[in-house]
């Protein structure tokens, strides 16, 4: 295990130990969920920068309270078609999408 001066572990091998090594099976589950996590942040960010209510975002975007709730929480997985639509409509931005390897 590797530690720094103050006997600490750095996150990544936190991460490893924890998880495993990026490539296996746990250690991407672990990562694809962080990932949606992140984006229910976002979108809970995004919304509240508009002044918006889960119940106002969900009109403007054509889906319902609960479903944002879900989403914000990461409960629920959430199709391409809605995140653009919640995005473009409900928060007037635009989605961009990168894919790295």
């Amino acid at each position: 295990m590797k530690k720094s001066k103050n006997n600490l572990t750095s996150f990544s091998v936190h991460l490893d130990q924890q998880y495993g090594s990026r490539g296996d099976e746990m250690r991407e589950n672990f990562e694809n969920e962080f990932e949606a996590f992140k984006l229910g942040v976002m979108l809970q960010e995004l919304r509240k920068e508009k002044g918006l209510t889960q119940e106002q975002l969900a009109e403007k975007c054509g889906t319902t309270k609960t479903y944002i709730s879900r989403i914000e929480n990461n409960a629920s997985d959430i199709r391409l078609s809605t995140l653009m639509r919640i995005i473009q409509s409900g928060l007037g931005g635009q989605l961009k999408l990168t894919v790295d390897f």
